[in-house]
């Protein structure tokens, strides 16, 4: 009973990744169908330049959106096979916490829970880095984490949020391409000028699908592009960063410049080209209030002092701080 029950299991997940493929399908059919549609039907010669350019951008960008796997933490950041041993041993809470304390003074670790304690997965057994989310879709945590897309089947985070961006930006010009040559097109189709049939097919169709896209991505790459300007992910959005002195929606954000270089690097000539240049590793991301990098966690009184800044008494900030999170 108990085999059946776990190749039942097994096939219902197999099933669920089958159909996960089903948007990416879809996209690609729609692509193919739209350069048929445009360069074998219409056969547009005056417009094929731009329009090949903005195609094979459109693949690309897609390509790296779909089959860049998002990057887990550091083995550093993962609970070593002693010290996972001692904490599941530990039936005492406080002293589960204060091993988890321990473990957290050794890494990078700026950010904390909404009750300001250590960002714990309890699934993946790490100490969560900055800014990293557990997808329950992935089943892994993820750095940097934006949110998990079924458009393209993948997570969307520090391993490919540009490409992510880029695809935005290239299919929205794609369409809008496809919309404007079609248009005039579209005109003689309805005044009755357009004599063959396949065409008035493909050019009716072409432009009804390019604008709906249009308008769906306009939103959607508006939204993100506010998001970059801000130095957000979408869980940011809703959610702010909680610091050493408490949530603030604007602990990632060092201005419109540099936060464009986060994401898209130093060389504006990699801006527009779907490859690597995102700055850093995707563990540690500079802050804006450089006087919560004093101390990761748990900073003391003494330490606040001596950089001559004021802070809460430390009873309040250790019952705050040694609180666990265990996120799904």
């Amino acid at each position: 009973m108990c085999a059946g029950a776990m190749a039942l299991w097994r096939g219902l997940r197999c099933c669920r990744r089958a159909l996960a493929w089903l948007p990416v399908l879809l996209i690609a059919l729609l692509l193919l169908w739209s350069y048929y549609g445009y360069v074998c039907e219409l056969c547009l010669v005056v417009y094929l330049v731009i329009f090949h350019i903005l195609f094979v951008l459109f693949v690309w960008t897609y390509w790296k959106s779909v089959f860049t796997l998002p990057v887990q933490p550091d083995k550093k950041f993962h609970m070593s096979y002693a010290d996972q041993e001692r904490y599941e041993n530990e039936e005492r809470p406080e002293v589960q916490r204060q091993i988890l304390a321990e473990i957290a003074r050794k890494l990078p670790v700026y950010t904390r829970t909404g009750n300001g304690g250590i960002r714990f997965c309890d699934r993946c057994q790490l100490i969560k880095p900055d800014r990293c989310h557990h997808c329950s879709v992935c089943a892994m945590c993820v750095l940097k984490m934006d949110h998990h897309c079924p458009w393209v089947n993948n997570c969307i985070g520090f391993s490919n949020y540009k490409f992510f961006l880029l695809f935005l930006a290239y299919s929205l010009l794609y369409c809008l391409y496809i919309a404007a040559t079609v248009f005039k097109y579209f005109i003689k189709y309805w005044t009755g000028e357009l004599t063959n049939g396949r065409s008035k097919f493909h050019i009716l169709f072409l432009l009804f699908v390019a604008i709906m896209f249009f308008v769906s991505l306009m939103f959607l790459f508006g939204y993100h592009c506010w998001l970059v300007s801000r130095n957000r992910s979408t869980l940011e959005a809703f959610s702010a960063p909680v610091f050493q002195n408490g949530p603030d929606k604007n602990g990632f954000n060092l201005g419109f410049v540099k936060n464009l270089q986060q994401v898209f690097g130093e060389e504006k000539k990699l801006w527009l080209l779907p490859i690597a240049s995102s700055q850093g590793d995707g563990h540690f991301f500079p802050m804006r209030a450089s006087c919560e990098a004093r101390n990761p966690l748990l900073a003391n009184e003494e330490q606040w002092e001596e950089d001559g800044i004021d802070e809460e008494p430390q009873g309040s900030g250790e019952a705050s701080a040694l609180v666990i999170e265990r996120e799904t």
